[in-house]
C-alpha cells in the first residue's frame, strides 16, 4: 500500500472512527494530494465525517486531548468565567480551574486568537480540550439556561421598586443581561435571549393565581421553562409593554405592539400581544428573526418531489395558487421562498399582508389597517392599478377578496395566497363557500398545497426498531420485510425531547382537466381527492410516512400532525 500523506495515529483513528476502511483512505489520501488539502480539511468540505469525528482527528493531530464532555464534568464557576455570548458563539466552555491555569473545551481548539481573548478576559491561561460540538452546546445550555440565568435576578426584585418608564427604540439584550442595577431589566432580557437560543417561535408569559409562568414554543410544542414570583407580575408585564410601546395603564383591553433587539449580532423583531385574563393579563411574543431573510425553496422543501411540484405550479405566467394549513404551518416560508424565485428583476411584485412578518428586497409590501380602512380588499383594488406581475395576499377570508383574487389571476396575473383548510381539495370547497362560481375558480386555480411541519428526529439519541406486523401492515402495506423506522430517545443534545428542528410535508394538488370538469361539476372534495391521488399526488400521510422510512421523523410525531386515518 502506498505510503498516505498522513501520519499512522491519525491513519489509525480515521480507520477506528468507522469514516473509512484502508482501501476508501488510500483514495481519500489521492484525492488530496490532487486536491492540495489535508485529510481533516477534505473530510469536513465533503461531509465525510461528523463534528464529533472531525473533533477527534483535530486533537489527535494536534496533540491535544479529546474528553467525552456531559455538563457534569463543567465547574459552574469555570464555565461562567467566560462570558455567555462568547461561549455560544465560539461553541466553547469553561471546565475547571488549576491555579492559574482555565481549562476549556472547546469545537475548535486551534483557534489561537479566541485563546488570547479568553486570557485577556480572565487573566488565566487557557488549556484547551477537545470536545464534541454538540455535547459543548449541551453543557452551554444546562449552565447558562433561563432557569440559572434568572435565580439571582428573581431573588433580588424588590417589590417596592418601580420600572423606569423610559421609551426605546431598539434593546441589546447583551446590555440588558449585563446591567445588575435593574434586576427587572435583566430578567426580561434573560427571558427575550433565552427564548432565542432555545429555537423558540413564541414566547407565553401566563400570570396565575400563585406565581407566573414563562413557556417557551419550540418546533411547534409549548415548553415550561420557569416560574416567576406573582409579587414580580406587574412589574415584568410594565417594563414588557414599555419597551414595546404600549399603553401600560390599559390593562382592560388587548394590545399590540413590538420591540426590535439584537442579540449575536442579529436583529430580531418581537411582535408583543397582551390579552386581559381573570388574573392578569397574559402575554405572547412571536420571534422573528429580521437577520435571517433568505428563504431558498430547496431548503424550504429539501424533498425532490415535493421541490420539483411546486416549482411547476410557479412556472405559469398567470392563475392562483393557494396554501392551506393551520396557523404555524409553515404557509408564510413557502410562500417567501416562491417569491424569492419569482424575484427575478423582471416581475413587479406586490403583497398585502397582515402582518408584514418579514421585509422582502426588490418588493412592495402592504400591511392592512382595517382602522383606516386598508383592508385586503381594498388593497387589492389598488395594486390592480399598480401594474403588477404577481400578487401574493395573506389570507383569504371573505368573498370580496376572493372575488377580486380570482378576476386578478384571470386577467394575467400570478396570485399567491393561504387559506385554513385541513387538505389541498378542502380549499376547492372553502373558495366555492365563499362565493366563487365554479366555473371562474376551475378556468383560474393553477394548484393547492397543503402543509404540515413535523419535528425532525435528533441524530444523536434516535434508535432504530421494526414496527409491529398491525402497524405495518396498516401503514406500510408494499414496505419490504426487513424494513426497520426510527424512534427518539432523548438526550442532552435535544433537551430530552427526542427531537431537533422541523421539516415541511406537502400535498400538493394540480388542476389538471379532468380536475376542473370535476370542480364545474360541483364534485365532492373526497372524489376530487381521490382524482387527483390517481394522477400522482402524494397525501400528506403518504409524505409523511416517507419521512418516517428514512428517518426523519417517528410515527408518534405523525400521528400528532397529520390524519393517519385517511389516504
Amino acid at each position: 500500500m502506498q505510503k498516505l500523506q498522513t501520519d499512522n495515529l491519525l491513519y489509525n483513528e480515521i480507520i477506528r472512527l468507522g469514516i473509512a476502511d484502508e482501501q476508501k483512505l488510500v483514495e481519500l489520501d489521492e484525492q488530496c494530494q490532487k486536491s492540495g488539502k489535508n485529510i481533516i480539511m477534505f473530510l469536513k468540505e465533503n461531509n465525510l465525517a461528523t463534528d464529533e469525528q472531525l473533533s477527534r482527528l483535530v486533537a489527535l493531530s494536534q496533540k491535544i486531548e479529546f474528553i467525552n464532555l456531559s455538563p457534569d464534568m463543567v465547574d459552574p464557576i469555570a464555565a461562567h468565567m467566560i462570558p455567555y455570548e462568547l461561549s455560544n458563539e465560539h461553541v466553547l466552555i469553561g471546565i475547571r480551574m488549576e491555579g492559574d491555569k482555565l481549562y476549556v473545551a472547546m469545537s475548535s481548539p486551534m483557534n489561537l486568537a479566541i485563546r488570547d481573548q479568553i486570557e485577556m478576559r480572565t487573566g488565566c491561561k487557557v488549556i484547551p480540550q477537545a470536545a464534541a460540538p454538540n455535547a459543548i452546546k449541551s453543557s452551554i445550555r444546562y449552565h447558562f439556561n433561563v432557569q440559572n440565568a434568572t435565580k439571582q435576578t428573581i431573588a433580588s426584585i424588590r417589590l417596592k421598586k418601580t420600572p423606569e418608564q423610559e421609551k426605546l427604540r431598539s434593546i441589546s439584550i447583551l446590555d440588558q443581561l449585563q446591567d445588575s442595577q435593574d434586576p427587572i431589566s435583566s430578567l426580561v432580557a434573560s427571558i427575550f435571549s433565552g427564548a432565542i437560543d432555545s429555537r423558540a417561535s413564541d414566547i407565553h408569559i401566563e400570570p396565575q393565581e400563585k406565581e407566573m409562568v414563562i413557556r417557551y414554543r419550540i418546533d411547534g410544542v409549548l415548553r415550561k421553562e420557569l416560574t416567576i414570583p406573582s409579587s414580580a407580575q406587574a412589574e415584568i408585564l410594565s417594563h414588557i409593554k414599555i419597551l414595546a410601546k404600549m399603553d401600560i395603564a390599559e390593562k382592560r383591553l388587548p394590545q399590540d405592539g413590538h420591540i426590535t433587539t439584537i442579540h449575536n449580532d442579529k436583529e430580531y423583531d418581537l411582535r408583543v400581544s397582551s390579552l386581559p385574563s381573570i388574573v392578569g393579563e397574559k402575554i405572547v411574543i412571536r420571534i422573528l428573526n429580521k437577520s435571517g431573510g433568505k428563504w431558498n425553496l430547496d431548503n424550504v422543501a429539501p424533498d425532490p418531489f415535493d421541490n420539483q411540484s411546486i416549482r411547476k405550479l410557479i412556472e405559469n405566467p398567470y392563475g392562483m395558487i393557494l396554501l392551506t394549513g393551520p396557523t404555524g404551518s409553515g404557509k408564510t416560508t413557502t410562500l417567501y421562498s416562491l417569491l424569492q424565485i419569482l424575484n427575478t428583476g423582471r416581475n413587479n411584485i406586490v403583497t398585502v399582508e397582515d402582518p408584514v412578518e418579514y421585509r422582502l428586497a426588490g418588493i412592495t409590501q402592504v400591511q392592512t389597517n382595517p382602522r383606516a380602512g386598508l383592508t385586503f380588499a381594498s388593497a387589492l383594488r389598488s395594486i390592480l392599478r399598480q401594474d403588477p406581475n404577481v400578487i401574493l395576499i395573506g389570507e383569504i377570508r371573505d368573498f370580496e377578496t376572493a372575488e377580486i383574487a380570482i378576476s386578478a389571476a384571470m386577467t394575467g396575473h400570478l396570485v399567491l395566497s393561504t387559506l385554513h383548510t385541513n387538505d389541498s381539495a378542502g380549499a376547492i370547497s372553502r373558495m366555492i363557500n365563499l362565493g366563487v362560481p365554479a366555473f371562474m375558480l376551475a378556468s383560474s386555480l393553477l394548484g393547492t398545497v397543503a402543509q404540515r411541519l413535523v419535528r425532525t428526529s435528533c441524530v444523536t439519541c434516535k434508535q432504530s426498531y421494526k414496527p409491529d406486523p398491525k402497524v405495518k401492515k396498516f401503514l406500510f402495506a408494499d414496505a419490504p420485510e426487513d424494513m426497520v423506522l426510527y424512534r427518539s430517545a432523548g438526550c442532552d443534545n435535544c433537551a430530552k425531547t427526542g427531537y431537533l428542528g422541523r421539516k415541511s410535508i406537502y400535498e400538493i394538488l394540480s388542476i389538471s382537466t379532468t380536475i376542473q370538469n370535476m370542480i364545474i361539476a360541483g364534485k365532492s372534495d373526497t372524489e376530487i381527492k381521490r382524482q387527483a391521488i390517481s394522477e400522482g399526488m402524494r397525501t400528506l400521510k403518504r409524505s409523511g410516512l416517507q419521512q418516517a422510512l428514512n428517518g426523519s421523523t417517528t410515527l408518534e410525531e405523525l400521528y400528532r400532525v397529520v390524519d393517519m386515518q385517511v389516504d
